[in-house]
C-alpha cells in the first residue's frame, strides 16, 4: 500500500467516523454501557465532560482497564508531584473504582470517549490537553489523528505489541506508519516491542521495561486476611488466578487428582471475569465438589474444595493465602496474564505455555528459576504436587521471583526521563501562570 493510499484510507476513516456517528456511536455506547460504565456518566463516552477544566497546563493520561491503570498509577503520581493537572481516562467501572481508591481527588477521572470524531472533538475541545500519554497498546486511529491535527504531543508509554497485533499492523504497514508518525515518542516495555514499533514507523522509540514492576504490591485488608487464614487453618492451599473460559474446569480436575494425595487440599480460583462465577461454580459442583463464593460471604468449611475469588480488587488477599500460584489465560486461552504480582507476593509461579503477551517477564522469571511452564493438566498437577512435597524447592522459586522483580525495577524512572522534555516546559508554564495570577 502506498503512502498516498494510506493517507486516503485514514482521511476516509475520519469522514466516515463523523457520518456514521449517530448509528455506530449509539451501538458502541450501548455495548460499552453493559457493565463498563456508571449510570449518569454515559455522556462521557460521547466526549461530554462531567466536570470543569481546571486552569493551567493539563496532561491527559489514558489507561484502558485495571491492569493498565495499576501500571500507570505511579507515573500519574509522579506527574501530579510536578504540579501539573491530570485528567485520567479509563474504559471500565472497575478501573474507575481503582482510580478513586488509589488517586482520589488528586486526578480528574473521565470515561474515555468513543473513537469517533464528534466524541473525540468534544473531549479535546473541553480539556485542551497540553500532552497526551497513552498506556500500553491503546491505538485508537481517530484519537491519534485528532491529537495530531491539534498538534498535541502524544507519547505511548509501557508500549507493547502482541504477536497478533504486530502481524495485523504489519499487513497494513503504510497505515501504521501514517498513524505512528503522530506519536512524539514511544516508550516500549521490551526490546522486542521496541523493534516492532520501529518496524511500523514509530520514531523515536526507547525501552523502559515494564511499569507494572514499579507498582506497589496489591493491598490487603488485614482483618479479612486473618479471618480467612483462621478458616483455612493448616490445610494445603494453592491458587489459580486470572483464569479464563475452560481453565477453571482444568483446575477443578487438578484439585481432584491432587486430593488423593493431599486430603486436606483447598484450591482457590480467581477468574479474570468474576461475572462468570455462577457458571463456574455450577460446572465445578457438577463434578461433585463443594464450592464457596467470596461474593456471597460463604465460609471456608473443612469439606470446602474450591474457594471462588469472584470479587474485584482482592488479588492481594488471595495471593497472600498461598505460596503456589498458577497464572491463567495460558492453557485454554492465549496471551497469558501478568505474573509479576504473584512474584511480588512470594508465590512460586506456574503457567501454561501461551504467554506471548508477557513474554519478557516470563523469560526473565524462567531464566532465574522463579516460574515454570506446564503443558496440560497432568503436568500442572505434577508441578503443584512437587511444590507441596518440596518446600525447599518452593522457597527457591519464591526467592528467584522476588529477585527477578527487583532486577526489573527502574521503568518508572526511565519513563519519566523520556517524558521530561514534554513535561518540563509545562512545569515552567504552570509556575509562570501562578506567578502572574491565572491561565489563559
Amino acid at each position: 500500500m502506498s503512502e498516498r493510499w494510506a493517507r486516503f484510507v485514514l482521511s476516509t476513516y475520519r469522514w466516515v467516523g463523523a457520518a456514521a456517528f449517530p448509528i455506530v456511536g449509539a451501538y458502541v455506547a450501548f455495548r460499552a454501557s453493559k457493565g463498563k460504565e456508571e449510570r449518569g456518566r454515559h455522556g462521557e463516552r460521547y466526549g461530554n465532560a462531567s466536570v470543569a477544566r481546571p486552569s493551567g497546563p493539563l496532561i491527559w493520561v489514558h489507561a484502558a482497564s485495571v491492569g493498565e491503570t495499576s501500571a500507570v498509577t505511579p507515573l500519574v503520581e509522579a506527574i501530579i508531584d510536578t504540579g501539573i493537572h491530570v485528567v485520567l481516562t479509563t474504559g471500565t467501572v472497575t478501573s474507575a473504582k481503582m482510580v478513586q481508591e488509589r488517586l482520589g481527588d488528586r486526578v480528574i477521572h473521565q470515561y474515555v470517549p468513543l473513537d469517533l470524531k464528534p466524541a473525540v472533538d468534544r473531549f479535546l475541545t473541553h480539556w485542551q490537553p497540553d500532552l497526551a500519554v497513552i498506556c500500553e497498546s491503546e491505538i485508537w486511529p481517530m484519537t491519534i489523528l485528532e491529537l495530531g491535527t491539534r498538534r498535541v504531543p502524544q507519547v505511548l508509554v509501557n508500549g507493547r505489541l502482541s504477536d497478533r497485533s504486530f502481524a495485523s499492523w504489519h499487513r497494513r504497514a503504510s497505515i501504521a506508519e501514517a498513524l505512528f508518525e503522530n506519536l512524539a515518542h514511544v516508550v516500549a516495555q521490551s526490546e522486542v516491542d521496541g523493534e516492532r514499533f520501529r518496524a511500523l514507523g514509530a520514531r523515536p522509540v526507547t525501552v523502559s521495561g515494564n511499569l507494572k514492576v514499579d507498582t506497589a504490591v496489591p493491598p490487603v485488608n488485614n482483618a479479612e486476611l486473618a479471618s480467612l487464614q483462621r478458616m483455612i487453618g493448616t490445610r494445603k492451599i494453592w491458587a489459580a488466578i486470572s483464569t479464563h473460559q475452560g481453565e477453571e474446569a482444568v483446575v477443578a480436575q487438578v484439585h481432584h487428582m491432587l486430593k488423593a494425595r493431599h486430603r486436606d487440599l483447598l484450591t482457590i480460583i480467581v477468574p479474570r471475569h468474576p461475572d462468570r462465577a455462577a457458571q463456574i461454580a455450577a460446572e465445578i459442583e457438577k463434578l461433585g465438589m463443594k464450592v464457596a463464593l467470596r461474593s456471597r460471604g460463604d465460609q471456608i468449611e473443612p469439606d470446602t474444595d474450591i474457594y471462588l475469588g469472584d470479587t474485584i480488587g482482592d488479588m492481594g488477599l488471595y495471593l497472600r493465602l498461598t505460596e503456589i500460584a498458577f497464572v491463567g489465560r495460558s492453557l485454554t486461552a492465549q496471551g497469558g496474564q501478568n505474573p509479576l504480582e504473584p512474584a511480588m507476593l512470594k508465590s512460586a509461579i506456574l503457567s501454561g505455555r501461551n504467554v506471548q503477551n508477557f513474554r519478557d517477564s516470563y523469560q526473565r522469571l524462567i531464566k532465574n528459576g522463579g516460574a515454570k511452564l506446564v503443558r496440560d493438566k497432568d503436568m500442572l498437577a505434577g508441578a503443584v504436587n512437587y511444590l507441596f512435597n518440596n518446600p525447599a524447592e518452593r522457597q527457591i522459586m519464591i526467592d528467584a521471583g522476588l529477585k527477578t522483580v527487583e532486577d526489573m525495577r527502574g521503568s518508572l524512572t526511565r519513563t519519566m526521563t523520556a517524558l521530561e522534555p514534554f513535561i518540563q516546559p509545562l512545569v515552567l508554564q504552570a509556575r509562570l501562570s501562578n506567578r502572574e495570577g491565572g491561565w489563559k
